[in-house]
């Protein structure tokens, strides 16, 4: 009532005109409540309290990238503190639950492994257990089937399945004959004919119909069984090589004093060490009856030389006294591309297109042994060290270096790594290496023994090198490049082309000109494709001298081991000849 009272009063006073009574009671004044219930903020305080020292307090976890407080120092650079974990990379305990389902452990097992033990347990009730190396499932049943898999059953029992089904389709096909339809048998547009002949009709030899030839295709056939078999007794002619024979043109093969004739001459030394560019011909031998391919002077004497010729025939010639034919060896059936003597003279070898390689005794003119893989030969080679002689090596025109033992007829390497006809083979580092060129346009540098590449030179600019030849001293070897050029590559480690010594002016594009050192190593000399003999100094680079040697193609130059001043050349026009 009081409360009304006062709420009357409050609008006596809002409203003058009305009459307020002189005995109403005095206004009083009410306490202030709040809807809000009590609360104690003592447990709030101690909370936010607590909670900042415990951010004070807490470890840092070094994986975490965002700190939702300010850490201090001492807690950024605190140890890594609690207990390791196998399985963490950081070594903090981060739980062991790395997957929905709980911890996965990585299992390093191939999926063959899984599938063999996934089908055996399917089928047998067992499986390897790969963390144990134990058998796990119906060990009974294990010991049963011998422990076996899937994918290994035995023999006989997979024998025995084979004839089980066989027997299962043949009582199948015995049971739909009973009630088959023969009409339908010989209906190939029926499900029937299709069963009676699964084979397809097409696979293997399909048996035609034997139709009675006429005459002119009678006549056909006999002519071409006749062309046939000429052509496979053609092939058999070839694959036999020729009946080697050697004819000595000489008066004696020994002398009064029982030496032969290939035994050098007692006197013959070299008069001083410094060479001279020959000015004129002294001598011809003529004999071959087509071009020369290939000459080669008797080791450390040059009293005898040797040729090979295109008309299939191997020569020696004398040097120093008569000057005549001493000896014709013939074993090849074609033109002989390359020869090569032994370190003491006394065997060579020879190379021929007929696809042979026969190693000769010089002075009997007996093949000793005969090589062939089937494949030209284009270059061979006997290795220089004296304990290897037995080794011989042949470039051949289907990309290999073979390596035969002379001894024992066989291969004993390969090395197979051009992209093309091999052309030279050349010994370096004192035989330890040798360098190959070829029609790939590359050189390549081997171990010897060893089929890898050690070092594969191989240029945008570069051409083929068909003829390459070491310098004296050892540490260069003389390139010839058909860009009508001559190259000069180091033999030491890195093979590196040297480009301030190039040798040209000749032309030799499309040719395998021989190119050679002077004994002294102070001229490089070459043949050339116009006949030509061209002479360059060693040191300035430039030509020295040039001689017309030959009508056609100049192949080949050797100088003279022991005559300082004395060269021999040979061409395509069957001639060699000697310039002093």
């Amino acid at each position: 009532m009081d409360l009304l009272r006062s709420y009357a009063e409050d609008d006596g006073i809002a409203n003058p005109n009305s009459q307020s009574s002189p005995d109403s009671s005095p206004i009083r004044m009410l306490p202030s409540k709040s809807a809000a219930p009590k609360v104690d903020d003592t447990m709030l305080a101690l909370t936010v309290a607590g909670e900042a020292a415990r951010a004070q307090s807490k470890p840092l976890d070094p994986t975490q990238h965002l700190v939702g407080f300010n850490p201090t120092y001492e807690q950024l650079w605190a140890p890594i503190c609690g207990p390791a974990h196998p399985y963490a990379k950081d070594g903090l305990a981060q739980g062991l639950r790395n997957h929905k389902l709980g911890f996965v452990e990585d299992a390093s097992i191939e999926p063959f492994v899984f599938d063999e033990q996934y089908n055996t347990f399917q089928k047998y009730g067992y499986a390897v257990d790969p963390s144990e190396n134990s058998y796990i499932g119906d060990l009974e049943k294990m010991k049963e089937c011998d422990a076996i898999s899937v994918y290994n059953i035995p023999q006989h029992e997979q024998k025995k399945r084979k004839l089980e089904k066989k027997k299962e389709k043949m009582e199948e096909e015995e049971g739909d004959e009973q009630d088959v339809d023969m009409t339908e048998v010989e209906n190939p547009s029926t499900d029937t004919w299709l069963m009676k002949n699964r084979k397809s009709p097409w696979a293997g030899k399909k048996e035609g119909l034997q139709v009675e030839l006429s005459e002119e295709q009678k006549k056909y056939a006999e002519e071409y069984a006749k062309k046939k078999g000429e052509e496979r007794g053609g092939d058999k002619d070839k694959a036999e090589p020729m009946v080697e024979k050697s004819t000595f043109h000489g008066k004696e093969e020994k002398d009064y004093q029982g030496r032969s004739w290939i035994a050098p001459p007692k006197d013959a030394k070299a008069a001083n060490d410094h060479c001279y560019i020959p000015k004129r011909l002294v001598h011809t031998w003529s004999g071959h009856t087509k071009g020369v391919s290939a000459i080669r002077f008797f080791p450390k004497h040059g009293h005898l030389i040797l040729s090979a010729g295109m008309d299939t025939k191997v020569k020696i010639w004398d040097v120093y006294n008569s000057g005549k034919c001493m000896r014709t060896y013939m074993g090849h059936t074609k033109a002989v591309r390359d020869i090569w003597f032994s370190n003491d003279g006394s065997k060579f070898l020879t190379a021929g297109y007929d696809k042979y390689i026969k190693y000769w005794d010089t002075e009997t003119g007996q093949v000793i042994q005969t090589f062939t893989t089937g494949k030209i030969p284009y270059v061979v080679r006997l290795n220089p060290d004296e304990d290897k002689q037995n080794v011989l090596l042949a470039g051949m025109s289907d990309k290999k270096i073979v390596q035969w033992d002379i001894n024992s007829g066989q291969i004993t390497q390969e090395y197979d790594q051009h992209l093309g006809a091999v052309n030279t083979i050349t010994f370096v580092d004192n035989n330890r290496r040798f360098v190959t060129s070829s029609d790939d346009k590359s050189l390549r540098v081997w171990e010897y023994g060893i089929p890898v590449v050690i070092k594969y030179i191989s240029e945008p600019h570069m051409h083929s090198m068909p003829s390459i030849s070491p310098h004296p001293n050892g540490n260069w070897i003389a390139a010839q490049s058909l860009d009508n050029q001559i190259l000069i590559y180091s033999t030491r480690e890195r093979f590196q082309l040297n480009k301030k010594k190039r040798f040209a002016g000749h032309i030799v594009a499309g040719y395998a000109c021989q190119v050679n050192f002077s004994p002294d190593g102070r001229f490089v000399f070459s043949g050339d494709g116009e006949g030509r003999c061209w002479f360059w100094d060693w040191k300035s680079c430039k030509v020295f001298r040039t001689l017309k040697c030959h009508d056609g193609v100049c192949i080949g130059a050797e100088w003279h081991p022991l005559e300082q001043s004395k060269v021999a050349t040979c061409g395509w026009d069957g001639l060699i000849k000697y310039w002093d």
